[in-house]
């Protein structure tokens, strides 16, 4: 107990992150083949649910998400849960917000709906998420919760002189996902314009009752430390919670809604681990990680999946922003004995590309970035079987994070990660993350994932790391590297 105060201390007020405790419990392993079984660990740090390759579905346009999206929202019979960064202001997101507002269900009081979006950037600008939003408050505020989580670490002063968009730096809700009765949407989209018109992301559907209850338990509790808006665009605490996040004891804020999510997150993974389920060829182990509150689940269940990678083994890791944490590079390069192909954003598919300043200059932090790893990696005499590319398609831009894991002398992925994450400094230590490792038998699956993933890397091209970068870069990426 004291040295899970101590780390959270540390996560929260320090910013930092520590290497997470190691607290591996034995259950039955669900697997029955022999590039599966060596992932049995996954049963000792997040809930199992078993499903069936058919109840999952594999997207990969933003307008089949978009479209997934509005059908779900029109035809939801008792429950729509909506997780994101920000909603945007356009046509697209209020037709998104009409749907929910003509779901008849939604009138008569028999849908439940819960959103949670980030505070500052769901406040930034005059037309903002919240004003989208209210209507569904106006018009039906019993059986309608819409929450914003502010981190605990942007208060005093900091709270009082950043500016807006600057605000955003200290940590953000950044979870994407999306449920309607029992259907889960997994994704790394947000819900704006862009992402579902030429932004690259991913996109899965689930069906399965006990997935998408866990993450309503897990969004609602959440929600619990977040603020609250009324019909009247008001903030305020939610039911039964007694401190903003950011007035008050900072630590007693954070060890409280650490304790919520931990709690929940450990009597999950006991109820649902302890007996083996038969008859399933998929099985899907829900990630969280929140560096703020000493959350460390998916980085650590990351690093392992790369530390342990056998030779022969192939990874393909995604990331819409080059910034891989020091503890990922390490692994990777000194740990790790796969073949490893790295996916991020051409500059001119980076969504900062052609921002004013200093936004402008992030595309070339990550070029910087790439170009030191590349170096290292050829100092060290692993740039062979480590490899860089850069997604570039005319007139779109690249958001899509991930891993995938293909198993020696295995043509197709047992193996993904889907979700929120980008490997980054930011994921890891300051933002609300989740992501699924969905580990599967079943050949067709295997064969969607790995569709998937060709087509997102048949449109790489190799990393140009010979980029010339402004000098004020450099001291950007030194100074501000754990923010972007």
């Amino acid at each position: 107990m004291k040295e899970k105060m101590l780390r959270r201390i540390f996560n929260s007020v320090i910013e930092t992150t520590l290497q997470p405790l190691q607290t591996d419990v034995l259950y039955p392993c669900p697997f029955t083949k022999s590039e599966t079984i060596q992932l049995s660990w996954l049963s000792s740090v997040a809930p199992c649910f078993p499903v069936n390759a058919k109840n999952v579905s594999v997207l990969t346009e933003p307008q089949q998400f978009y479209n997934t999206l509005v059908e779900k929202c029109t035809q939801a019979k008792y429950r729509i849960t909506l997780v994101s960064l920000y909603l945007g202001n356009g046509t697209l997101e209020q037709k998104l917000v009409d749907a929910l507002l003509n779901n008849q269900n939604f009138k008569n009081g028999n849908v439940k709906v819960n959103i949670l979006l980030d505070y500052t950037r769901g406040s930034r600008y005059q037309n903002n998420s919240r004003v989208v939003l209210q209507p569904l408050l106006e018009g039906n505020e019993r059986n309608c919760q819409i929450s914003l989580y502010h981190t605990p670490v942007l208060r005093g002063l900091r709270k009082k002189f950043t500016p807006h968009r600057w605000n955003e730096l200290y940590g953000l809700q950044h979870m994407k996902l999306y449920i309607f009765d029992d259907t889960l949407i997994i994704s790394g989209a947000n819900l704006s314009n862009d992402y579902f018109t030429n932004r690259q992301d991913r996109y899965f559907t689930i069906k399965d009752k006990n997935l998408c209850d866990f993450y309503s338990g897990l969004v609602n509790r959440v929600q619990k430390f977040s603020l609250k808006m009324d019909k009247d665009n008001n903030l305020s605490m939610s039911d039964g919670w007694r401190q903003l996040p950011y007035e008050g004891n900072q630590i007693e804020f954070v060890d409280k809604a650490a304790d919520l999510v931990e709690n929940y997150m450990l009597d999950y993974r006991d109820e649902q681990n302890n007996c083996k389920r038969e008859g399933f060829d998929t099985w899907v182990f829900p990630l969280v990680q929140m560096g703020q509150f000493g959350i460390d689940q998916d980085a650590s269940v990351t690093a392992r999946l790369i530390a342990d990678a056998s030779l022969g083994t192939r990874l393909f890791m995604a990331t819409g922003y080059f910034n891989l944490t020091s503890q990922y590079m390490d692994t990777i390069i000194h740990d790790s004995a796969a073949n490893c192909k790295l996916l991020m954003a051409h500059p001119n598919a980076n969504g900062f590309q052609g921002a004013s300043f200093p936004a402008g200059g992030i595309p070339a932090a990550y070029s910087l970035i790439a170009q030191r790893f590349k170096k290292k990696l050829e100092q060290l005499g692993q740039n062979n079987r480590v490899t860089l590319q850069e997604y570039l398609r005319e007139g779109w831009t690249y958001h899509a994070k991930g891993l995938w894991y293909y198993p020696p002398n295995h043509e197709t992925p047992c193996l993904t990660l889907i979700g929120s994450p980008n490997f980054g400094e930011r994921s890891v230590k300051r933002d609300l993350e989740t992501q699924l490792a969905i580990v599967t038998e079943n050949n067709e699956l295997r064969e969607e994932l790995h569709k998937e993933c060709t087509k997102l890397y048949g449109l790489g091209l190799p990393a140009d790391t010979n980029r010339t970068i402004p000098k004020w870069v450099y001291p950007m990426v030194f100074f501000f590297r754990g923010y972007f």
